[in-house]
């Protein structure tokens, strides 16, 4: 059977770019290069006793039975034994050394890349889509484990074996070499010939799995409309017609082992006859010994095996290499939300003023927002309304600095908040999003996600601040009650719950609201509420009001608009304007039960 993974046309690597990987794989392998020279001796050393068999053998032939000295014959007999010792031990000792520094590279790029993903900004995961970036860390870095747990081992073993054995052929009897050696490029042209056949066909093969999967999947998921229309047989035609191609795809790559392998075995079978034939004559003529010859044929077979092998092993490099590409490419994505060189921690408090923003997402040609002018007082309380669409959250991410603006500047305190630490601004500007997200693990440690050096008294002293203390200290575990995956034991309530106390932990002086209680029930609304009279106390508010009620208690309202700052001031202002706040705040009254 052909094995390896293959590689798509896109995935194939250009001229130079092997180089280029293969120089950044070697660097990042510095911390191991000490257990991967030790590997290297290992290997040398397990190659060197397959070459000894043959040569062992030929000396207990010649020495021990053609000339019938039994202390050679006893001689060759022993070393074969230590020699099959140490060939067992090299074996042992190699793939636990190569599988050392492989699996350690892979632990190091797994850490480095997941490390890299979590300094990216909003931007970058609004481009990309979560699927592929969790088949880089998965599939991508798969496709090298193979390569690393088996493939890393054959591809160096079987080229130093190559070389070796031909060198020792010749070094034998170099008439005899030169008999064998010819029918080698016939196997090595033969070899690239499969690998280039074996390639296409196996991108057939994954093309057509995918295409009888789906619509096999299809079939299954559709199954009531199937049959509401009476449609089964017609569904029936198309999985037999996708799994004909099926078919016809792995016979396609049977066909290229039929005529490959026999190629292998008929080369090797008359280089052994030849060797027999040539070499018996030589033997009568007394130009060569017998054991010579015996070991001629044990030689051949680690002359043409390993060919074989490393042209089924070219396409798990290519895999490997073309997973590397990607992980490399994902390595040098810049943020797009770097920290200056010379960046100064914010002030305590102060006033957000928005001076000439302007902002498109990357890849869109229409802008979201344009020329927003906007200032916010140190301690007050501001909505942002609109239809949807309108810029709104946008706005608000701008202000957390998720995004930088594409013209204008926003501050806080005076301080430009691209020259502001990261460090400062995470601590002065908090968001505390629609859905609160929990991970896998307790209560405790899922409020301390907001400040991984906090207390357990500064934990529980947050929770208390958001005025939800009683209510989780009432469980049966307290704060190590286990939320399990996505926080899926706790209510939705409960799990805002904590975000606010993330929140509260922080201390910040400005808070975003993705108004925190737009997707509760009425009863679980009114707790979160009331978290949040806690919460907001002595601070800015930004919120993005779903629920024109939550504009209504508001110090001022934003309304945005087709990207812009459309209408500002109090709720009982723009009502009496009568404009867009009073028209939507009609619509929504209207519409409420």
């Amino acid at each position: 059977m052909w094995g390896g993974a293959a590689v798509s046309a896109e995935d194939r690597l250009q001229r130079g770019e092997g180089k280029a990987i293969a120089g950044r794989t070697f660097a990042m392998l510095r911390p191991y290069r000490r257990q991967a020279l030790v590997a290297a001796v290992v290997i040398t050393i397990s190659t060197l006793t397959v070459l000894a068999g043959p040569l062992l053998l030929r000396y207990g032939i010649d020495h021990g039975i053609g000339e019938q000295d039994r202390g050679a014959l006893s001689a060759a007999v022993a070393a074969y034994i230590v020699v099959a010792v140490i060939a067992a031990f090299a074996s042992h000792l190699q793939i636990r050394l190569v599988a050392r520094v492989g699996e350690g590279f892979l632990r190091d790029l797994r850490v480095r890349v997941f490390d890299h993903l979590q300094s990216l900004s909003m931007a970058f995961f609004d481009r990309e889509k979560a699927g592929v970036l969790v088949s880089r860390m998965t599939a991508d870095i798969d496709a090298m484990g193979e390569l690393i747990q088996f493939g890393l081992l054959m591809f160096v073993m079987n080229g130093l074996l190559v070389v070796l054995t031909a060198a020792l052929l010749l070094k034998l009897s170099p008439l005899l070499a030169v008999m064998c050696l010819v029918a080698l490029p016939l196997v090595v042209v033969a070899s690239v010939r499969f690998q280039r056949q074996s390639n296409r066909a196996y991108l057939t093969v994954r093309d057509r799995v995918g295409h009888n999967l789906s619509t096999m999947q299809e079939g299954i998921s559709g199954v009531r409309v199937i049959q509401a229309f009476g449609r089964e047989g017609e569904q029936t035609d198309r999985f037999r017609r996708s799994s004909r191609d099926l078919y016809d795809a792995h016979m396609d790559s049977v066909r290229i082992s039929v005529w490959y392998f026999p190629v292998v075995e008929f080369a090797g079978a008359a280089t052994t006859a030849t060797v027999v034939g040539v070499g018996g004559w030589m033997v009568h003529q007394g130009t060569i010994s017998l054991g010579t010859v015996a070991a001629f044929v044990l030689l051949l077979a680690n002359l043409f095996e390993p060919v074989q092998q490393l042209s089924q092993l070219f396409n798990t490099v290519q895999a490997a290499a073309a997973s590397l590409k990607k992980l490399y490419t994902l390595l040098d994505t810049e943020t797009e939300l770097p920290e200056r060189p010379r960046a100064v921690d914010l002030p305590a408090s102060g006033a957000i003023e928005v001076r000439g923003v302007s902002f498109g997402y990357s890849g869109s040609d229409l802008p979201v927002l344009a020329d927003v002018e906007l200032t916010i007082a140190a301690g007050e309380r501001i909505a942002f309304v609109g239809p949807t669409g309108a810029g709104k959250s946008t706005l608000a991410k701008l202000v957390a600095r998720l995004y930088d603006p594409t013209a204008g500047s926003i501050s806080f305190a005076g301080v430009d908040l691209r020259d502001a630490t990261n460090q400062s601004l995470r601590e002065r500007i908090v968001v505390v999003p629609q859905e609160g997200f929990l991970f896998d693990g307790t209560l405790m440690e899922n409020v301390r996600i907001a400040r991984s050096d906090a207390s357990d008294a500064e934990v529980e002293q947050a929770l208390r601040d958001a005025g939800v203390w009683e209510r989780f200290a009432a469980l049966p575990d307290g704060l190590a009650t286990e939320v399990r995956e996505r926080g899926s034991r706790l209510s939705a309530g409960e799990r805002q719950l904590v975000s606010l106390a993330r929140a509260a932990l922080v201390d910040p002086a400005v808070l975003v609201l993705d108004e925190a209680t737009s997707s509760l029930d009425p009863g679980t609304e009114a707790l979160v509420e009331k978290a949040l009279d806690h919460l907001v106390e002595g601070r800015t508010v930004i919120v993005i009001a779903h629920r024109l009620t939550t504009a209504a208690r508001a110090d001022r309202v934003a309304v945005v608009a087709d990207g812009r700052l459309a209408e500002l001031g109090t709720h009982a202002e723009l009502l009496e304007l009568g404009g867009r706040y009073a028209a939507l705040y009609e619509s929504w009254i209207g519409s409420t039960p």
